[in-house]
């Protein structure tokens, strides 16, 4: 634990454990919003790259929870039916995540807030995009390639994408595991960049280790909670939560 403790202190620690738990039961429960929540919530009391590192594991296990939850066959037709927009996605990871340590902190909790805050009102103001004829090819590349870059940058791809998968009007079942698909492979992805661009190193791969347990555990009392509750009530509680963070954020990086 002297690891952990070198560049977190208990306290911490124990709030990050609180932000993981909190982020789990709410992707339980709607399928999104675990890599907003943990940066959104661990960037108040640790550095944007700290808490950009540990959401990564979190996150990777648990979007592979989810998008196997209808077995690997379902998995497989959503990433054919969904490959130009993954693609563009994960090229623009790649590049966009090399610019984390040279972008200053502040620059990132606006990317971050940003989209987070746009999102949020933009639902909550029952003004979702809507594609009912499906999209162009040139539409989904564009879409997948903004949800790369932020998530390069941040470890946040999730706004884009809900907004996209929405405005086709996917159905809800799909829609969550298309959801798990998608951030599962950027998940992926963000793990080898992150690799490669030093912020996930030994000592904050093992904070991040420390969240998954606490996120998983959570994330399955979130699945039961969904069948018991109006799903549509709480989502919108959800995206003020989300709100709320992102304008946080976006606070942290004016005032700084």
């Amino acid at each position: 634990m002297d690891m952990i403790f070198d560049i977190v202190s208990p306290l911490q620690l124990g709030g990050a454990i609180a932000v993981a738990m909190l982020a789990g039961l709410i992707k339980g429960l709607v399928g999104f919003a675990m890599p907003m929540i943990l940066i959104s919530g661990m960037s108040m009391f640790v550095s944007p790259e700290i808490a950009l590192a540990g959401l990564i594991l979190p996150t990777l296990v648990t979007n592979g929870i989810q998008a196997l939850r209808q077995g690997p066959r379902a998995a497989v037709q959503s990433v054919m039916r969904f490959r130009i927009f993954l693609c563009s996605m994960l090229a623009m990871l790649l590049v966009s995540a090399q610019l984390v340590r040279v972008l200053p902190g502040e620059w990132l909790l606006i990317f971050i807030g940003g989209p987070i805050s746009l999102f949020a009102i933009s639902q909550l103001a029952g003004f979702p995009l809507r594609l009912a004829r499906g999209p162009s090819k040139l539409i989904e590349a564009g879409v997948g390639g903004f949800a790369g870059f932020i998530g390069g940058l941040s470890g946040v791809w999730g706004p884009p994408t809900v907004a996209y998968l929405t405005a086709l009007d996917t159905e809800k079942r799909e829609h969550v595991r298309v959801q798990g698909v998608i951030y599962g492979v950027g998940a992926v992805a963000l793990f080898a960049a992150h690799v490669g661009s030093g912020v996930l190193t030994p000592r904050t791969a093992l904070f991040s280790l420390i969240l998954v347990p606490p996120a998983v555990a959570a994330m399955s009392l979130g699945v039961k909670v969904h069948d018991r509750i109006d799903q549509k009530a709480f989502r919108k509680a959800t995206l003020l939560v989300l709100l709320i963070a992102g304008l946080n954020l976006l606070r942290r990086a004016i005032f700084a």
